[in-house]
């Protein structure tokens, strides 16, 4: 008997561990998936429907996908997914059809990717030839390629952050775009605390959206996240703001500047820590208002979920940025 509980502890002190350590090494690492994810991108593009094109898509998808309960998450390295009706056909009664020949005949999309006779969803050759056929069918240029998504999407939203994120794909040719900076340079003075949710009384009774960071007129602004200039100019609330979109549906919005950085202009794709401004008092007022409150940045944050934008508290983003940049 001693000898047989021997076994098992030998069995549990040993080949258990031994077993968790396979199969945790079996889950790949960001830059594997992303390479993956890379090599679908680059294996169906064209000289007429370049890399960028494909990836701005898949990840207009994810991004919706996350914040989105009424949307399924697909699993595996794509995130493009497409209804029963665009793959199958209207009319077709067999959702789930996989049959090339009444695919056809019932006017679907789904295409046959890996050659081996069906057009299945769940397979990703598949999704992403189905993708291309729809895209190519439209033309090959630019005008060509957002009249495909404005008739799929059927919104303008929806092309614009496809459009935006196409730009910052094709700027900094990775996918590789998760590093972020703290808004502003942290070898000057500044403070700021959690104000989300605050009154606000300026032009009717509103809450705060975002977070409020005090600093000396004239403190460089920064972008926080790779992006393009979305937006430029004067509002009444904000003074002179500047606004930036990120490849994760995220809008940035910087308010109460002083000033730009020179030359810096709508459709301009900067990285983090580009210099996109100056700390200042702008805002609440006709163009030109300053002076009605204390110097400061007011920093916020929006999603995109394919039908509606929303704020959400950028404060926590803020700490963490912080805290890496004075490492």
């Amino acid at each position: 008997m001693q000898q047989v509980f021997r076994f098992v502890f030998f069995l549990c002190a040993f080949v258990f561990p031994f077993s968790t350590v396979v199969f945790a090494a079996e889950e790949p690492s960001r830059e594997q998936v992303l390479e993956k994810r890379m090599n679908f991108y680059i294996n169906y593009s064209n000289d007429t429907l370049p890399w960028y094109y494909l990836a701005a898509i898949d990840q207009f998808e994810r991004n919706v996908q996350e914040v989105r309960s009424d949307l399924p998450k697909r699993d595996g390295i794509l995130a493009i997914q497409f209804s029963d009706d665009f793959w199958v056909g209207v009319l077709n009664p067999i959702g789930d059809d996989t049959d090339l020949i009444s695919i056809s005949f019932f006017e679907g999309n789904g295409s046959d990717g890996n050659k081996d006779g069906m057009a299945d969803r769940l397979d990703e050759d598949d999704v992403m030839q189905t993708l291309v056929n729809y895209l190519d069918s439209f033309g090959h240029t630019e005008s060509d390629f957002k009249e495909a998504l404005k008739t799929y999407y059927q919104r303008d939203e929806s092309v614009q952050q496809i459009m935006a994120n196409v730009a910052i794909y094709k700027k900094f040719e990775t996918l590789d775009l998760d590093k972020r900076a703290f808004p502003l340079s942290i070898k000057y003075d500044y403070s700021y605390r959690s104000t989300w949710g605050d009154s606000r009384g300026w032009g009717g009774r509103r809450m705060h959206e975002g977070t409020d960071l005090f600093a000396s007129y004239g403190v460089p602004v920064k972008s926080t996240t790779y992006g393009i200039v979305e937006i430029k100019g004067w509002n009444d609330f904000g003074g002179w703001r500047i606004g930036i979109r990120d490849v994760n549906n995220t809008y940035h919005y910087y308010a109460h500047l002083s000033g730009y950085i020179e030359g810096i202009k709508e459709g301009d794709v900067l990285e983090p820590g580009s210099i996109i401004g100056y700390v200042g008092s702008s805002g609440y007022g006709k163009k030109g208002t300053s002076g009605k409150f204390p110097p400061h940045l007011h920093y916020g944050m929006y999603k995109f979920n394919g039908r509606i934008a929303w704020a959400y508290d950028p404060f926590p983003s803020l700490k963490r940025w912080e805290r890496e940049e004075k490492k």
